[in-house]
């Protein structure tokens, strides 16, 4: 307890970073309860989703957070844990006092932040309303068990992410008392080399695994939001290495204030690290939550583009089936037109387990129009063989030959065994089972492609019987989208989450850090160097570690996104690159605005008085 008081100034970012993820999983929790509630569909689906995005984010983050500056905290305290070895303490005592004090510290942040959650969850619950990722009057309950899971994470995360510092702790020589050395060089110890190796070997096998089998996996939300922190916690662990050749190539210029910098910087490795760390993980999840979902969103749009061949697109009048039918004959009579109607409709397949899965449905009353609008990716069959007895799918429905039978559940419960007519390649997995009307009781048509008409005379039919006729561009725009608003709305909605996290383990970092570069300070001071170039000094160098730290997330982020290239290469779709270069820029300027200011802050303060004084 006399621990953690002397010591609260440093703790307080680790406090404030686990009473802040508490918060918010206590608040994701009781919206998961709540929208639980929800009647099913999309809407129930995309929130659920949603705030298990959220919750799974911030736990990452507070965890990532607390296990460097927990690293840190061990680190500087070296010479105090020196003492008690000198004084007679085990290793196993200072081991368990440093567990206990963060169990401590778990508990006090987990009540703080249960206390938050319940507060905010009213809050969250009205943000989600307003921002259209809830239907309206979304409410949450105050149910039990979310609160008790959400405080059993605080000292569950607390003890996680200080058990190796624990056990660092622990190994401290008595000797250890006695160093004054300002240059920390050893910071790669064996289990930091081990579990960095490891985790990088872990996303390696992952993503190697998904290439070679199934590609699709890695384009899906929760891989591509969650398969990313194994690289950039293995990235965080190897920075002190990683960061020797970003800072000799950052101040390649032979000057000596660049020169000056660099050895300040190459001299605490440690300082360095925890400084570079809330960077890389602020950039590289602002980098991946922003250019995984664009890029796998104009994969989606090219791969539309690149099917749809119909020259103009158009949509009946809700209900009106025989007006659909009448506008259907009158096109058909243009010269020289290929019609095409569909209509939508729900059905399942059932896989070899017996477990039905749904699916998009289209039914297709003319198979040979459909050829002839579409550019069906097709891998092996002929889609225009399509009868009552058959149907056209994906490679995703567990990998069919032409001429297997499956198995599917019609809109209206029937249950048929068709036979596979065509098998198309996955791509982005937007693919529909297509069918014939018979197969698709109740479908109406609510879409018709038409290719080879004057425009003209299309639009004036389509006008003629209340349908809405739009090019093929414009179809395209509104259908799919290169940007989608909602989804930026709940990028924005997790990723200002995470910033947060990193801003106070940033500015917490900068002035620690820095606070604890007094004597090293006053001995510049004692040289010569002026107070002023002392301030430029710290502030330099702060700026570059900041720059290592954003240069490491983007190497993170570009990683993800060309595996995620590959996963589209081999599922045979478009793979164009949306590369987050604003995204990343401007994460990178706001973890330089917290830090340059906190360490500049606090360097005016060690500096403050005479220099003798600090020695």
């Amino acid at each position: 307890m006399r621990s953690l008081h002397a010591g609260r100034t440093a703790l307080l970012g680790t406090f404030a970073a686990l009473a802040l993820g508490v918060a918010l999983i206590a608040a994701t929790l009781l919206g998961l309860a709540a929208s639980t509630a929800l009647p099913p569909g999309e809407d129930r689906t995309a929130l659920i989703a949603q705030l298990g995005t959220t919750g799974g984010v911030s736990l990452f983050t507070a965890g990532f957070v607390v296990a460097s500056t927990s690293s840190y905290a061990v680190a500087r305290r070296r010479r105090e844990f020196g003492l008690l070895r000198l004084a007679g303490a085990t290793r196993g005592q200072l081991t368990r006092t440093v567990l206990l004090e963060a169990l401590l510290l778990g508990l006090l942040a987990a009540a703080t932040g249960s206390a938050l959650g319940r507060a905010a969850a009213p809050l969250l619950a009205r943000a989600l309303t307003a921002a259209a990722l809830a239907p309206a009057g979304f409410r949450t309950g105050t149910p039990g068990w979310p609160l008790v899971t959400a405080f059993c994470t605080g000292p569950l995360v607390a003890l996680a992410g200080t058990a190796v510092a624990a056990r660092r702790a622990g190994r401290v020589r008595p000797i250890e008392a006695l160093r004054e050395a300002d240059v920390d060089l050893r910071v790669m110890t064996a289990g930091r080399w081990l579990g960095g190796l490891a985790l990088l070997g872990t996303y390696a096998a992952v993503v190697a695994a998904a290439l070679t089998g199934d590609p699709a996996e890695l384009l899906h939300r929760k891989t591509y939001t969650l398969q990313p922190m194994l690289l950039i916690a293995a990235t965080a662990l190897l920075a002190p290495v990683l960061a020797r050749p970003l800072l000799r190539l950052l101040t390649r210029p032979a000057a000596r204030p660049p020169r000056l910098v660099r050895a300040a910087a190459l001299g605490g490795l440690r300082r360095t690290g925890a400084t570079a760390a809330p960077v890389l993980l602020a950039t590289a999840l602002a980098g991946t939550l922003v250019g995984a979902p664009a890029t796998v969103a104009a994969a989606r749009a090219a791969e539309a583009r690149a099917r749809t061949a119909a020259d103009l697109l158009l949509t009946p009048g809700a209900g009106d089936a025989d007006g659909a039918a009448a506008l259907t004959a009158a096109l058909r009579a243009l010269p020289g037109a290929v019609v095409s109607p569909s209509a939508a409709t729900p059905l399942a397949v059932v896989e070899a387990d017996g477990t039905a899965v749904r699916a998009e449905g289209r039914a297709v009353a003319d198979p040979a129009a459909l050829t002839a609008t579409t550019r069906l990716p097709v891998l092996a069959g002929d889609p225009a063989a399509l009868d009552d007895d058959s149907a056209v799918l994906s490679e995703e429905w567990g990998h069919p030959q032409v001429g297997d039978r499956v198995r599917v559940v019609l809109a209206d419960g029937t249950r048929r065994e068709l036979r596979v007519a065509a098998v198309l390649r996955e791509g982005t997995g937007g693919n529909p089972v297509y069918v014939t009307p018979r197969n698709a009781p109740g479908a109406r048509t609510d879409r018709i492609d038409v290719r080879g008409a004057a425009a003209g005379a299309v639009t004036a039919l389509a006008r003629d019987h209340g349908a809405r006729a739009e090019t093929r561009a414009a179809w395209l725009d509104a259908h799919h989208p290169a940007d989608d608003h909602r989804r930026i709305r709940r990028i924005a909605a997790v990723l200002a989450l995470a910033l947060l996290y990193t801003a106070i383990a940033l500015a917490h970092t900068a002035l620690t850090t820095t606070t604890d570069r007094r004597r090293e300070l006053a001995q510049l001071r004692l040289a010569g160097t002026t107070r002023t170039r002392v301030l430029r000094l710290v502030a330099a160098e702060t700026l570059l570690v900041t720059a290592v730290g954003a240069l490491l997330g983007t190497a993170a982020t570009l990683t993800t996104l060309a595996t995620m290239a590959a996963a589209l290469h081999r599922a045979g779709a478009p793979a164009p690159l949306a590369l987050p270069w604003t995204a990343l820029a401007a994460t990178a300027l706001l973890c330089a605005l917290v830090t340059v200011p906190c360490a500049t802050l606090a360097a005016l303060r060690a500096t403050k008085g005479r220099a003798a004084e600090a020695l």
